[in-house]
């Protein structure tokens, strides 16, 4: 029997509040449906009910009369579907209920089909109230849990709420030009050849925002490496490298390869680019995204917070640190991070950025610079972070990020979420005294 798409989007949605990440889950759910239609439809399930997760919770905890078992957690997931597609997608009723309640029995639960039509039918009787009821609960009203949105409180007094809203829009559809294979004016204009519709990125070189996302397959030229799907915030990085002929570059916890193959575009004549990543199917998601584009570089699988087990003791002049950070950033790309991410996992990170930047910085050849980046927005791992190392390296000096793009922070430069079309990002250029 072939299992429904609410069905497959419950079982999904299930893994991750059991703490799997949504990366992991939904490919190989994805790669099993044979129809277009339907794997659209699952990843609209699954992103929506994520992104709007504390909020559907709160409503569906109004609407039952008693919490269901844990063993029935796909039974309350298949409910927050069907509430998100009243609440959110203003989906027709008749389809919304009935396909819910039929998922019930594909999920080996046909007992739950009263329940399933009972709670989604009372919440389109009694929405206007049941609505109301969250303005006194920040974490159902901003659909963020509540750690978050004191910390953001805290850190962006001025900014917190626009953070928030922007965590659960729907995020642009950015696009890399490969300089090396065309101009960014030449490939808008194959897009409009195909008529989608574009405009280019503010404050990035080869940056483009496509009006509405379609699959890579109708990008012209994808396959060949004419352009890859990137943020355009993602994209600063390559330029505030400051790259030139000759440079020994190392690109740490390089996965999945996006900012790589931007270096090996944005400079060709490099004298050598190191990429290294702990986990070994990252790497190879690296030399994927660099085999398309046709450019080639040396791979290495190691710790970055170890040197000693891949370094070959010669110094590079440019160092890119994409440091592993809470990804507060890019919430709105990855909605799951709302269940995943614990207000006790940011001081642990914290502390893996610190040991990384000690490790790391005598491989930084005199004279040469670091840039250190998080998808955070946090504090604690961004400008605060930046203050502690300072203290702690007499030989090293802040480069001062000039830009029209950001917000100036005490150290380093902030993207928050939504700026210019932009996910949230923070760099940090710091340099080695001769």
């Amino acid at each position: 029997m072939i299992m429904s798409v609410r069905a497959r989007a419950a079982r999904v949605l299930s893994g991750v509040t059991e703490g799997r990440s949504l990366a992991d889950i939904l490919p190989p759910v994805l790669d099993a449906m044979a129809e277009a239609r339907q794997r659209a439809l699952l990843q609209e399930l699954v992103y929506g009910t994520l992104r709007w997760y504390y909020r559907l919770d709160a409503l569906l905890g109004q609407l039952l009369r008693k919490s269901l078992k844990q063993k029935d957690d796909d039974l309350r997931c298949l409910l927050l579907t069907g509430l998100y597609q009243l609440d959110q997608l203003a989906m027709p009723q008749r389809v919304a209920v009935n396909e819910t309640v039929e998922a019930v029995r594909d999920l080996g639960k046909s007992w739950a089909g009263g329940l399933v039509n009972a709670v989604l039918r009372n919440f389109q009787r009694h929405s206007p109230a049941l609505l109301a009821n969250l303005a006194d609960n920040p974490q159902a009203y901003y659909a963020h849990p509540a750690w978050m949105i004191r910390r953001l409180q805290e850190h962006w007094p001025h900014d917190w709420a626009g953070i928030l809203a922007a965590n659960n829009a729907r995020p642009p559809f950015c696009l890399r030009v490969n300089r090396q294979q065309m101009t960014r004016a030449e490939y808008l204009e194959l897009l409009d050849e195909q008529s989608l519709a574009a405009t280019a990125l503010p404050h990035t070189t080869q940056g483009i925002l496509l009006e509405y996302p379609v699959p890579v397959a109708l990008l012209p030229g994808f396959a060949a490496g004419s352009v890859s799907v990137q943020d355009g915030g993602a994209q600063l990085a390559a330029v505030l490298l400051q790259l030139a002929p000759g440079q020994r570059v190392l690109d740490a916890c390089a996965a999945p390869g996006g900012k790589t193959a931007h270096i090996l575009e944005s400079e060709p004549r490099l004298r050598g680019l190191t990429a290294i990543d702990i986990d070994a199917q990252r790497l190879q998601r690296v030399a994927g995204n660099l085999s398309r584009a046709g450019l080639r570089t040396e791979l290495v699988r190691g710790d970055a917070a170890e040197p000693s087990s891949w370094w070959d003791g010669e110094h590079y002049d440019r160092i890119l640190l994409d440091a592993p950070c809470s990804a507060t950033g890019v919430i709105r790309r990855h909605p799951d991070i709302k269940l995943l991410r614990k207000a006790d996992d940011i001081d642990g990170l914290a502390l893996q950025q610190g040991r990384l930047l000690q490790a790391l910085w005598p491989l930084l050849a005199p004279g040469g610079m670091l840039l250190y980046c998080t998808c955070s927005v946090l504090a604690e791992e961004n400008t605060r972070q930046i203050e502690h190392f300072l203290a702690a390296m007499p030989d090293a000096r802040e480069v001062t990020v000039a830009a029209a793009w950001g917000r100036v922070c005490r150290h380093g430069r902030q993207l928050l979420p939504g700026d210019d079309n932009m996910d949230g990002f923070y760099f940090a250029c710091l340099r080695k005294l001769d």
